[in-house]
């Protein structure tokens, strides 16, 4: 996948846990939690979706990583590298 392939992802499973989020403003480089109404249920979901999904498997210190799209694209993409859209 392409790191906009991977951003599509994550926007996807944003729409899914958060459905009354507004995403169309999302900054990149700003981390989820200062845009959105995201708890830490609902990040847990976010990883839980890339491994249902993707079977991408995160380790928990690896967490913070995925604090931002720019950070989260930036890590996922080595991992997501072979995944077929």
């Amino acid at each position: 996948m392409t790191p906009n392939e991977i951003r599509d992802v994550i926007l996807d499973i944003l729409e899914d846990i958060a459905p009354d989020e507004d995403l169309t403003d999302l900054k990149d480089d700003i981390a989820f939690r200062d845009q959105l109404e995201l708890d830490s249920m609902d990040f847990l979901d976010i990883v839980m979706e890339l491994r249902k999904r993707y079977r991408v498997q995160i380790p928990e210190e690896d967490y913070p990583e995925l604090a931002s799209m720019q950070s989260t694209c930036k890590y996922l993409e080595p991992l997501m590298k072979d995944v077929a859209v």
